[in-house]
């Protein structure tokens, strides 16, 4: 006999998708039609921050519930600790079948998935049912397949054709010149792959006890190489100029802005100036990259057809939940890893302290969670291990750094967090809703006043030395982990 009516639980997570792209974030030269629906049906969070803006240790913070820097992961090479116990294996010694699709990056060091996805160590992570694919480039850059993505490819005889394309893109340097299609038919693309295996782990999974997906899309991540059919329609598109900082001038208007991302916000681009007050470390001045703005534009289109090639996938995996008439008793989120600069400020993909690459997206709908709202509420990436916990009936896990968002999503409280904070090995960051305090490693100090400059064109540091003694005492504070 079955057991008691709990809520499925879908976590789907992308990778590098920045905050505002997203139509319903404002983002009008973006088809994202799934995505949408999903926020009517449940709330969107504007102000949602990774904990670390580069991919394993933002993942490892969310399984585990705990600031990555608190264990350790400042960078891609790390693993999840042994002795800490990620949610999915809570969830599945509570009774939930736990399965995956996509990329995990638990143990990224380690780059052999297994040919179906189920490498041993992936149990005891907590997943039953795991088919852990390979990100892009960890498939594309490999002599063999390393993962079940890569063993396919090679089935259909796509394998070399696949790995050749990502060689040559590597010696052009990823972004420069390595921005088009990909030389895979639509239904090779991985993200077509992982939202086809999902959906049908879906109509497969037994309904005799809850369940937990975390699908997981290795895109909008560069390199930007969607297929043709997504590309060709963003080809001529109007996408918004990137920010440009310093001595390359100020800002030009675009759409969609949220409080740092792209849009009229009522002043005109152009050179400002000001220009020299910018106060940008020299470390990030150094990955700084040429591109005109022609090349830009060329970028963000393909990054957003990307991202809408993943929105369909969205949209299969929920009809496959509703062609099972489970969309009553399952809860959906929406998330990101981090972010993308997309050439804001000259920069590219993520593990920089501004918004582009700080902030994500994060959509949550399902029972309990009355739907059409946006919240400005400020939370962290973390935030969702023991929400989905508290979802499932578990009592809270003691010790966490990250809090259950249930009082916000059921619409009890508007506000969640006081400030937010973010490391990896080159800063430590602590925002609030109106400012942003970065400390780098260099001894160098950042402070943006986000409400008059969202874009974080002015380094106000030497301008305010008590805020920033206030906000170092509080940045002190977050990252003060006793034994």
């Amino acid at each position: 006999m079955a057991e008691s009516k709990r809520p499925n639980l879908l976590f789907i997570m992308d990778d590098q998708h920045r905050h505002d792209y997203l139509s319903a974030a404002g983002a009008s030269f973006l088809n994202t039609p799934n995505l949408d629906r999903l926020v009517s049906r449940g709330i969107r969070f504007t102000q949602c921050i990774t904990n670390a803006p580069v991919c394993a240790p933002a993942r490892i913070g969310l399984a585990s519930g705990y600031q990555p820097a608190r264990l350790g992961c400042l960078d891609n090479n790390c693993y999840l600790p042994r002795h800490i116990t990620p949610y999915y294996a809570r969830l599945r010694d509570a009774g939930y079948r736990v399965g995956c699709v996509g990329k995990l990056d638990l143990a990224k060091p380690d780059p052999y998935n297994g040919r179906r996805g189920d490498r041993p160590r992936v149990f005891g992570w907590g997943f039953t049912h795991p088919v852990e694919c390979e990100g892009k480039m960890h498939a594309g850059m490999a002599d063999e397949p390393r993962g079940p993505y890569g063993f396919w490819l090679e089935e259909q005889g796509l394998f070399e054709a696949f790995r050749a394309d990502y060689a040559a893109r590597q010696a052009q340097g990823w972004i420069e010149g390595a921005s088009h299609d990909s030389v895979l038919p639509l239904e090779a693309f991985e993200d077509v792959y992982i939202g086809r295996r999902a959906a049908e782990w879906i109509d497969e999974v037994p309904d005799d006890y809850p369940w937990h997906l975390f699908v997981s899309f290795v895109g909008p991540h560069d390199p930007f190489d969607p297929p043709a059919e997504y590309a060709d329609r963003y080809r001529n598109a109007d996408v918004p100029p990137a920010v440009q900082s310093g001595h390359e001038g100020g800002r030009s208007a675009g759409g969609g802005r949220e409080g740092g991302g792209h849009g009229d916000d009522g002043r005109e681009g152009g050179r400002r100036e000001d220009c020299g007050r910018e106060g940008k470390p020299d470390w990030v001045k150094a990955r700084r990259r040429d591109l005109s703005a022609e090349e830009i534009a060329v970028t963000r289109r393909q990054y957003c057809a990307a991202i809408e090639l993943i929105d369909d996938q969205v949209g299969r995996i929920i009809e496959a939940i509703e062609r099972r008439g489970m969309g009553e008793d399952t809860v959906v989120v929406f998330a990101s890893d981090h972010g993308e600069m997309l050439g804001d400020h000259g920069l590219y993909t993520k593990s920089v302290p501004y918004e582009a690459a700080l902030r994500v997206p994060l959509i949550a709908a399902g029972p309990g969670i009355p739907g059409g709202r946006t919240s400005d509420a400020l939370v962290e990436l973390i935030d969702v291990n023991p929400t989905l916990c508290a979802l499932a009936g578990l009592p809270a896990q003691e010790g966490l750094d990250a809090r259950d968002l249930g009082p916000v999503l059921a619409g009890e409280r508007t506000t969640h967090r006081e400030e937010a904070a973010s490391a990896l090995r080159e800063f430590r960051l602590i925002r609030t809703a109106e400012h942003k305090l970065v400390a780098h490693h260099t001894g160098e100090v950042e402070l943006y006043d986000l409400v008059n400059d969202p874009d974080e064109l002015d380094n106000v540091a030497d301008e305010q030395p008590e805020r920033v003694a206030a906000l170092q005492k509080r940045l002190r504070r977050r990252f003060h982990f006793p034994p």
